[in-house]
């Protein structure tokens, strides 16, 4: 009687988590595949890494990328002003 109740007060864990959601949507995605992967395991790892939470450090970066591709396009537009200014002397 405990390890059913353990068992079922888990399984209420990973429905209130979403655990249930995610797993059920990948597999769902596996079932419709019309090509069945090689390894269902490495599917199964792709997209749930795919579903993971963003790591802070990550969306830091991207940030970081997205201000760098701004300034890169500013330095871009500077050069060619001056590029036109020049061949002007």
């Amino acid at each position: 009687q405990a390890a059913d109740s353990k068992r079922e007060q888990f399984r209420q864990y990973l429905e209130e988590s979403g655990v249930m959601d995610v797993l059920t949507k990948v597999l769902v995605a596996l079932y419709e595949e019309p090509e069945k992967p090689k390894s269902a395991l490495d599917f199964l790892k792709h997209h749930l890494g795919a579903s993971a939470p963003e790591n802070p450090e990550l969306e830091a970066l991207r940030l970081e990328v997205a201000e760098m591709k701004e300034k890169y396009e500013a330095v871009l537009e500077e050069n060619k002003k001056l590029k036109s200014k020049v061949k002007v002397y």
